[in-house]
């Protein structure tokens, strides 16, 4: 058969298929072939440029990235902005808070009954549940997973007590600071019962939102909270800090660091946080992508969402040995 006769029988059996909504077994039985040479005539019609298929995704994602995100780091699941143009670290947060709220709206109605969600706090978490559609029939509880640092907007409790509202459940607040000066401080406010009770319940969440924080200065929480000094920052570099979650610094390479700072937190552990069935992080920006790694090889995140370039740099590191 001619090339241009090819062509137009590929152009043929597409528009049977994609236009006007025909099964490959009607059209085989049209031409007289089996739905095996219609499905591969329908891949050439791909191959060849003849069906351009485009999807148009509400916020633009970057599928590829997405997928080996997920191979690399044995992710459940990925979500990837598609930057474009778009250079404003605030709009960029927005959108990857976006994502992450598109995910919950999926997932959210799928828990067991019964479930609850835990919260932690952060400019990224708060885009996150700020963006969640309200679901007050889905009556989830909703639990302030580590203490709180008073900041307007992206403090724990009030991010606990927004998701709560919008999902027409309870809010646990955990009433303690995220960081007290001496580790025997955080001792003699664990023998609370209240506080205790609400570690527990944060611990036996099925699904965290949480954010990774980072050890530079321009992009430490715990720097713009002032819970934490630049010198101090400078020796947790020098002792292999990368990033934190839950206010626990962490290695590269995943590992807890045995840290005197990490002693004086109060919130759950990173070892409860792995246990969490479902752990959903937040995190975007050059400055941030060491932090992701060792959270990522931590085994602290399920579900990541951020943009296209932090995710080429955490994968620049799949391909290296962890002692980087």
């Amino acid at each position: 058969m001619p090339m241009d006769g090819r062509e137009e029988l590929l152009a043929t059996v597409a528009s049977l298929y994609y236009k006007l909504d025909r099964s490959q077994a009607e059209i085989a039985e049209r031409f007289g072939v089996s739905t095996s040479k219609i499905s591969r005539m329908l891949k050439e019609a791909r191959d060849r440029g003849i069906v351009d298929i485009r999807i148009h995704m509400p916020i633009p994602r970057d599928v590829e990235l997405e997928q080996a995100l997920c191979t690399a780091y044995g992710l459940r699941d990925a979500l990837v902005l598609q930057s474009g143009s778009e250079s404003d670290d605030e709009q960029l947060l927005v959108a990857c808070g976006r994502l992450a709220a598109a995910w919950l709206a999926r997932e959210i109605p799928a828990l067991p009954k019964g479930a609850t969600i835990g919260v932690a706090w952060g400019r990224s978490v708060y885009a996150a549940i700020s963006a969640v559609a309200e679901m007050p029939e889905e009556q989830i509880d909703v639990i302030q997973i580590m203490g709180g640092v008073g900041s307007e907007n992206v403090d724990s409790p009030d991010i606990a007590r927004i998701l709560a509202t919008r999902l027409g459940g309870r809010h646990y607040d955990l009433h303690a600071p995220i960081m007290v000066e001496q580790s025997e401080s955080r001792e003699i406010l664990l023998g609370e019962r209240s506080l205790r009770d609400t570690l527990e319940r944060g611990r036996r969440v099925k699904l965290a939102v949480a954010g990774i924080g980072a050890v530079d200065e321009g992009e430490s929480s715990f720097l713009r909270a002032g819970l934490l000094t630049r010198s101090v920052l400078a020796n947790l570099r020098e002792q292999e800090a990368v990033g934190e979650m839950v206010g626990r610094f962490y290695k590269l390479d995943g590992t807890v660091l045995g840290i005197e700072i990490n002693q004086r937190v109060i919130g759950i552990e990173l070892d409860d946080l792995r246990h969490i069935p479902n752990s959903l992080a937040v995190a975007r920006g050059p400055a941030k992508v060491e932090a992701i790694v060792g959270a990522l090889r931590g085994q602290l995140v399920t579900v990541l969402a951020t943009d296209d370039v932090t995710a080429r740099g955490v994968l620049a590191y799949s391909k290296e040995p962890e002692a980087i």
